[in-house]
């Protein structure tokens, strides 16, 4: 039980060390960020219900005012804004990685990198789209091009969290929690 504790605020406190990468805005006010990839890593890493347990203890961080976003953004304002969306769908994109990452048997890269695509892209765009569209007062359509900005970065991550997550699981095997 300790162990998962210590483990859920690790990888909560690496999502927030992602944020100080220098913030670059797209047109829609939702910024390009390397914490997406903690995402992605949340669940590669620690399995789905601890990767969805660290993505909510981050954002309950985010809520109670820490400055822990790019650009130093925290507080409930940032659940209003343009991306809402992305925010809500973050341990949900969390969980489905870490779910893909614990029922494949393909190689820890393959399975990482899967997740990252299906979790961290596909179900993190179906929130964070949804969201600018609402926000924004645009059609789904709209939103889904302002959001296309995002894709070749979000690529790479997942990518990275794929090569990650192998180089732990060479490493310290015992420490990849999606396989244990």
């Amino acid at each position: 039980m300790e162990r998962n504790l210590t483990h859920i605020a690790l990888f909560a406190a690496l999502i927030a060390v992602l944020g100080l990468v220098p913030r670059v805005d797209l047109a829609a006010g939702v910024p390009i960020t390397a914490q997406s990839l903690g995402i992605m890593l949340c669940g590669t890493v620690l399995g789905a219900k601890r990767g969805a347990l660290a993505v909510l203890l981050f954002l309950l961080l985010v809520a109670l005012g820490l400055p822990l976003l790019s650009g130093g953004r925290g507080g409930l304002g940032v659940f209003v804004g343009p991306s809402a969306g992305f925010l809500v769908g973050f341990p949900i994109a969390a969980f489905v990685a870490g779910w893909i990452m614990e029922r494949t048997t393909l190689p820890p890269f393959w399975a990482a990198a899967s997740g990252g695509v299906i979790g961290g892209i596909g179900v993190l765009y179906v929130f964070g789209i949804s969201g600018m569209a609402i926000v924004l007062d645009k059609t789904l359509s709209e939103a889904a091009l302002l959001g296309l900005g995002f894709l070749p970065g979000d690529v790479i991550k997942a990518a990275l969290a794929g090569l990650v997550t192998q180089a732990i699981a060479r490493a310290r095997p015992g420490a990849l929690l999606a396989r244990a």
